[in-house]
């Protein structure tokens, strides 16, 4: 697949896109399963190919399907979104690969906390004026402050998945 993206200004279409995790927890007997439902961003391809942009989830998006989990998911235990409500990545650089993948580089800030993201995103589309990534990834909370983990119930990464669909900005 050879994939190329417009240079210019783009934003990321809300309802085309999601950011999702799930994490096995009661000592790996139940997968959580959560969907941030608030999430934008926006990027910059730049004349030789590589990009650049933000991409902002509010934390108290997070829908789980159970009130009372998200409340403490939303507790100082976990995210504690009344000091820290957005998670950020912010891309240093992302470049286009064979294959139909992208080099995605940046900096993930959930917490408080900036730690360095390295990952592989698959283009599932692209044409002038939309591309849509897709990627997933592990985080280990613990390194983000969201070290909570009553009797030893909650063990492991959390997985990431995104779906993302970026339009092409008027000029």
């Amino acid at each position: 697949m050879t994939v190329t993206v417009e240079t210019g200004t783009w934003q990321l279409d809300p309802t085309a896109s999601t950011v999702a995790l799930r994490h096995r927890t009661m000592w790996g007997l139940v997968t959580v399963k959560g969907v941030f439902t608030e999430v934008t961003g926006r990027g910059e391809v730049r004349p030789d190919g590589s990009a650049v942009g933000t991409l902002t989830i509010d934390v108290a998006s997070l829908d789980t399907k159970n009130a009372k989990r998200d409340t403490h998911l939303r507790s100082a235990d976990f995210f504690d979104v009344g000091n820290h409500p957005e998670i950020t990545f912010a891309v240093r650089s992302a470049e286009l690969r064979d294959g139909g993948t992208a080099q995605v580089v940046g900096q993930l800030t959930a917490r408080g906390v900036s730690r360095p993201l390295s990952l592989t995103a698959r283009v599932l589309g692209a044409d002038s004026d939309a591309v849509t990534l897709e990627a997933e990834f592990t985080v280990d909370r613990d390194q983000f402050g969201m070290g909570w983990n009553q009797m030893g119930m909650i063990r492991g990464l959390t997985t990431v998945t995104a779906t993302l669909r970026f339009t092409r900005t008027a000029v």
